[in-house]
């Protein structure tokens, strides 16, 4: 746990019990005055308060990094921590303002959201021009980076279907708290250390009622549905695009249009209608419903209560019948569904 313990240290009037290097002394120094503090007070609906007790917090090694925002791992109150620090650019006024929008707007949706693949909220801190959001660690990593670890196309199917019956619970509760996520993908998907997924990073997410068009969003594109990339109003539906991609991941273990640039696969989706290629011994049970997810008509992509049960089905299809994926027939459905049914009141 010593790699904790440098903030704490150099925060009590530069004492140490231990040299720090160079590094780890202007990090310390850089950061420092900005989060040695009580926090600011933030309020949300009914003044409720998420300031974070900054004197309990240790911040060690930094994990990931974004395009305005540093991760590091820590320890808040004896709790295993991620710390996720968003700093404002002085020099542009636009850009500060909209980063502190999406930091209130992501404490705000954190705060409201508890269900088990969900990453947990634990505190924030609001002090310009830096700002602090506590979540739970998960020792897991990111999905994208446990398949980059994988060999192309070698994930069990078993394991894929679980992966993702774990992403749809999480992405439907979301959508029943009226939440759009519009950033999902296999980065902002963490695991835990038995390899259970939660859904994480808030910072673009909106609520429904709130969502106007994606007019200057900045999403991804490999990801994203093409009505976001085209800046038209969008609803629920983007995210079951991105499932759809995100499931495509989980088959092949490889990264969406890998032989593009993110611009490049925009115009690819948007003008051609292109999808990254199914593998050639894709199941038909994922491969129907992948389809039907990143259907370019947004009306014709399922909700995610339709994809929960359906993946719930062929997880029991799978107990009964150990062959269930080689053996499935799009049009075989209905007849399985009757014959757990019967199963069922036989059971009763």
């Amino acid at each position: 746990m010593k790699n904790f313990y440098w903030f704490k240290q150099i925060s009590n009037n530069g004492r140490s019990g231990r040299r720090l290097s160079l590094g780890e002394y202007k990090n310390a120094v850089s950061w420092s005055k900005y989060l040695v503090s009580s926090g600011a007070e933030i309020k949300g609906e009914g003044e409720v308060e998420w300031s974070a007790d900054m004197s309990q917090l240790f911040i060690g090694n930094k994990f990931a990094s974004g395009r305005h925002s540093r991760i590091y791992r820590g320890i808040y109150k004896q709790r295993d921590v991620a710390i996720k620090i968003i700093s404002q650019p002085e020099e542009d006024e636009e850009l500060a303002s909209t980063l502190e929008k999406q930091f209130t707007s992501e404490v705000a949706l954190l705060f409201r959201l508890s269900h088990p693949n969900i990453v947990t909220f634990v505190a924030a801190c609001k002090k310009p021009p830096v700002f602090c959001i506590i979540t739970e660690y998960l020792a897991g990593g990111s999905l994208r980076k446990y398949l980059h670890q994988q060999e192309p196309h070698s994930v069990p199917l078993e394991l894929v279907l679980k992966l993702a019956l774990d992403i749809a619970r999480g992405m439907l509760y979301l959508h029943s708290q009226g939440v759009l996520h519009r950033d999902l993908k296999s980065e902002n998907l963490l695991l835990t250390e038995d390899m259970c997924v939660k859904v994480a990073d808030f910072g673009i997410s909106c609520l429904e009622s709130q969502c106007g068009s994606a007019k200057g969003f900045t999403g991804t594109y490999r990801w994203m549905a093409p009505e976001m990339i085209k800046e038209k109003h969008h609803t629920k539906k983007v995210d079951v695009y991105s499932f759809g991609i995100v499931l495509w991941e989980l088959l092949t273990a490889m990264t969406p249009f890998d032989n593009m640039t993110p611009e490049q696969a925009a115009f690819a989706v948007c003008q051609k209608n292109a999808r990254p290629p199914l593998p050639a011994g894709c199941p038909l049970a994922f491969s129907h419903l992948i389809n039907r997810c990143w259907s370019s008509n947004p009306d014709k992509r399922p909700h995610f209560d339709e994809i929960v049960g359906i993946l719930e089905r062929y997880s029991e299809w799978l107990e009964q019948d150990p062959e269930f994926f080689s053996n499935y027939k799009p049009s075989s459905e209905q007849s399985m569904c009757c014959f757990l049914q019967c199963m069922a009141s036989v059971k009763a």
